[in-house]
């Protein structure tokens, strides 16, 4: 059966070398096997038939019974096209053909009736199907069962590889082979989760009898596919754990107490006092430790950070902070020298704007010990910077990171540093048990005392008169307000001409010198930046106009309002981290989100969860169901998880089923050497060999 599944696609029949180069090139597929596992996307039910008159705006393809009238020919030469009318008892539709219009015209029998199979669409008010499928009744045998629909692209539709000419290609191999596929999972877990052969469900995936058949092949194939993933994960985690030799910090050290005890700026909250525990455990253990910290934005995740720095630093070794841009790296450099200065700790700064003299110094300082914490850009990955002896390596925001750009921090020492990566944007359970399966995960779901929740309210172009009043009134008080303009790669030009458009009309309607303005983009130099920032931060500027380099790591206790402009542009974990930009102080903070009258369903949607709720899990929900997985782990990495019927999105209970199936079997057979696993340890050799070991570089 392997030598079937491995034997190239351009041996099966209807293919041949030309189509074989496209299927490889355009899906992948350059086997038998490779086609069987390119899935359908959807199904339809070949027994049901519609009417004319049920015709309604729809996605769905549709199969009507007919006859067919008034043939003829439109145009000439290249543009020409087919029409033709199909009238059932309820009324008619046109059937439209823009290729191959003089060889169909001469197929169709007028008077005949026919089976016609396609996708309806309004055109110029009268309803169409284009390039409709037609068979003849009397030619017709009934197919019984769902018609799968697969995915394909233009240059395949051009070949006759469109989903119909897949479908041919699979009922091809099904027609021609016994198809008996080898059985990896172990009989207890198919029984346990209620899930069929890999053979059956291979069968019923492509050629289904009803919907029972396909509800039972996907989730033995998602299942399964999940299943191994978790089981890699977990496989990966206890080899680290096992081999990779992590630094024993037995004590607190004095740093760690004084500070603790000494210069805590407030009481540290419950969960914050949980986490630490957590990562004290892991310290003591002498294993190297891999740890996600999740917390919403402004829980508290920077002071954990450092009291877990300063445990490094108190067992004598060096501890290292890397954020994604040069003004967070610079907030968490103020905040933190800030908090320290009455402790005899040296704290460096590293990024693209350091002076070569100053990194000449910091280098040697870096190296000799003298410098015990250093904090950075991705400048810390770079070659010359070398430690003494790197006992910590916090990642803040870790999504902005590639996993292997993260991997360069490893061989900063011999023995691998302590791993903390943190994130504000909280992550969807489901993603986390597999992504980040391999991590411990500790979760901040505390907000520090005092901090009142911010009130969020979406208008429309229409209130900007009232907005301004609303802006003025707050200034009147003593705030602060953000003003935030959308910045998107692909258009920076446009999108910078639509901030300082903003800037201007802002000037006009808040003119100095009773109100002062500071603009902040991403085309100003780091000193301008961060000139304008400071003017903020100290309360010499009421408002602030700006992109998105402002989403994270600006603290302004009096800042009280955020207005976002164009919000209907932002995702919503970009909203949520901009809100959080606001309500630090005492006062009642407000997130204003200004869009255009004409929302897209989706964009309503990111809206109205914007305005409900404050939570940043719930709100990670609902953006891994709008985006999906791979947008939300970002461009770096979302290809890690490389899912061909799985859909995080939607199948959270698998994931489950699947994480804990994988649990109970490693806690049982950690090395998968029962004669039970035999096909199973195979199975996942093969996949620990075709990924990279991304599990113990965080």
């Amino acid at each position: 059966m392997n030598e079937l599944l491995s034997t190239p696609i351009e041996f099966l029949k209807g293919v041949g070398p030309q189509k074989a180069q496209l299927l490889q090139k355009e899906l992948g597929i350059f086997t038998f096997g490779d086609l069987l596992n390119t899935y359908p996307f959807r199904y339809l039910d070949r027994s049901i038939y519609h009417k004319c008159n049920q015709i309604s705006y729809t996605d769905n393809y549709l199969q009507l019974v007919g006859t067919i009238s008034n043939v003829k020919e439109i145009g000439s030469g290249r543009i020409k096209r087919l029409s033709a009318r199909f009238t059932d008892d309820t009324g008619s539709v046109e059937l439209i053909w823009f290729q191959g219009a003089s060889w169909i015209k001469q197929s169709i029998v007028v008077g005949l009736s026919y089976q016609i199979f396609g996708k309806p669409k309004l055109i110029s008010g009268v309803w169409t199907i284009p390039h409709p499928e037609l068979t003849p009744i009397k030619d017709l045998t009934v197919r019984a069962g769902f018609q799968p629909f697969y995915s394909s692209t233009e240059k395949l539709n051009s070949k006759g590889l469109h989903s119909r000419g897949i479908e041919k290609l699979i009922q091809t191999i099904f027609a021609q082979h016994q198809i008996i596929l080898p059985e990896c999972l172990p009989e207890n877990i198919k029984k346990d989760n209620q899930l069929i052969s890999r053979t059956e469900a291979m069968r019923k995936i492509h050629l289904p009898q009803n919907e029972l058949e396909i509800k039972q092949a996907r989730l033995r194939l998602k299942f399964e596919e999940l299943f191994y993933l978790q089981l890699e994960m977990l496989i990966r985690k206890g080899v680290r754990i096992k081999q990779i030799q992590g630094f024993r910090f037995e004590q607190a050290g004095t740093p760690m107490l004084d500070f603790y005890n000494n210069h805590l700026p407030f009481e540290l909250t419950g969960a914050q006092k949980r986490v630490l525990k957590e990562i004290r455990k892991d310290f003591l253990t002498g294993n190297h430790m891999n740890r996600l910290l999740q917390g919403d934005v402004g829980s508290g995740k920077t002071l954990v950070a450092l009291v877990a720095m300063l445990i490094t630093i108190g067992n004598k070794h060096q501890a290292a902070l890397m954020a994604p841009t040069e003004i967070l790296a610079s907030q968490h450099f103020e905040t933190i020298k800030e908090l320290l200065k009455q402790m005899p700790i040296k704290v460096g700064l590293l990024t693209g704007s350091t002076k070569k003299a100053a990194r000449t110094l910091l280098f040697e300082e870096l190296l000799s010990g003298e410098i015990q914490l250093l904090i950075g850009t991705h400048a810390l990955l770079e070659d010359p910077v070398q430690f003494k002896s790197l006992g910590l390596v916090v990642i803040d925001e870790q999504h902005r990171f590639g996993v292997a750009q993260r991997a360069k921090m490893w061989r900063k020492n011999k023995i691998p540093p302590h791993i903390l990566v943190m994130t504000a944007t909280p992550i969807p359970r489901t993603l986390a048990m597999t992504f980040y399966g391999d991590l411990d995960v500790s979760v901040i779901d505390e907000l520090p005392p005092g901090r009142k929740p911010i009130q969020t309210i979406h208008r429309f172009e229409s209130h900007r008169v009232a907005l301004f009043g609303f802006m003025r009134k707050e200034i009147a008080l003593g705030r602060q307000i953000y003003l935030v303009y959308p910045l998107i790669k692909e258009s920076e030009k446009l999108d910078f001409n639509n901030l300082m458009d903003g800037y201007e009309a802002i000037s006009r309607s808040f003119p100095m010198p009773e109100y002062q303005l500071s603009i902040v983009h991403g085309k100003m130099k780091a000193e301008d930046k961060e000139y304008e920032m400071q003017r903020f931060i100290k309360g010499e500027t009421h408002i602030m106009v700006a992109t998105t380099v402002i989403e994270v790591g600006v603290n302004v206790p009096n800042a009280s309002v955020m207005i976002i402009e164009s919000a209907e542009r932002f995702g919503l974990a970009q909203l949520h981290q901009l809100r959080g930009r606001v309500g630090r102080g005492a006062e009642k903070s407000y997130c204003v989100l200004m869009t255009g009258a004409e929302l897209s369903k989706e964009a309503k949607k990111r809206m109205e969860t914007m305005v409900r709720t404050t939570d940043g899990f719930e709100i990670a929900e609902v953006d891994l169901q709008l985006r999906g997985p791979g947008d939300l782990l970002g461009t770096q990495q979302s290809g890690v998880l490389d899912l061909k019927i799985a859909d995080l999105s939607k199948d959270g209970q698998i994931v489950v089923m699947a994480r804990n199936a994988a649990r109970m079997l490693t806690e049982d057979d950690p090395e998968l050497v029962k004669p039970e696993h035999q096909a199973l340890r195979e199975r996942v050799l093969v996949l620990l060999k075709s990924r990279p070991n991304w599990s113990t570089i965080g």
